[in-house]
């Protein structure tokens, strides 16, 4: 069913507020407490969303539909692979910074893990990904022998928020260590690294 203008317009009110009052107090603030942060009434947050669960999951399904609409926007606007997956792991560091969330409790991550959205918004995420890294190896800017859960591992590192910092000094910290990554992944001689790759397989599905 198509929501009306001001019922999507509060629906987004309050995903934004959400996002921003989990990330900064966690997931136990009180919905009313969210409503007065999104500038709407207890009333149309809970028309909107019955419980936390569902507010939680919709929050986790818009912001992995942002960092997916990146990654295809980033594959069809720019001229080489390399380039779109710089801009995808830059931007995303971005985008993640300011949709990053306070670590979930057991009961959270159940909640998002079970979710059929979610999952299959992460499985498409991690296509686009794939789809990227691959073409940038075939175009022998990105090295051998890595491979899309070493980048997705790396990047979650990255976007994991730094507790007890100034925002600045985390916001600094991303972006240097997301150019860390992208300068690492560049083919050129240099040191082998141990194992193997690490594909998609390897880090769940």
């Amino acid at each position: 069913m198509t929501l009306r203008a001001d019922a999507r317009r509060n629906r987004e009110q309050i995903i934004v507020a959400a996002r921003g009052v989990f990330a900064e107090r966690g997931f136990d603030v009180p919905m009313d407490e969210i409503a007065r942060v999104a500038k709407v009434g207890v009333g149309t947050l809970y028309r909107r969303f019955p419980d936390r669960d569902a507010l939680i999951r919709a929050v986790a399904t818009d912001s992995l539909a942002q960092l997916l609409d990146e990654a295809r926007r980033a594959a069809a606007e720019e001229p080489s692979a390399w380039q779109a997956l710089v801009r995808f792991l830059t931007r995303s560091a971005e985008l993640q910074f300011s949709l990053q969330m306070t670590p979930p409790a057991p009961g959270t991550i159940a909640v998002l893990a079970g979710d059929p959205a979610i999952l299959a918004l992460r499985n498409e995420l991690l296509d686009q990904l794939d789809d990227l890294l691959r073409a940038a190896q075939q175009e022998g800017k990105v090295r051998a022998d890595v491979g899309t859960g070493d980048v997705a591992q790396l990047s979650a590192l990255i976007w994991r928020p730094l507790r007890g910092r100034d925002p600045e000094i985390a916001r600094m910290s991303a972006s240097r260590c997301t150019a860390i990554l992208i300068d690492g992944l560049l083919a050129r001689p240099g040191s082998v690294l141990p194992g193997r790759a690490l594909h998609r397989q390897d880090i769940g599905h």
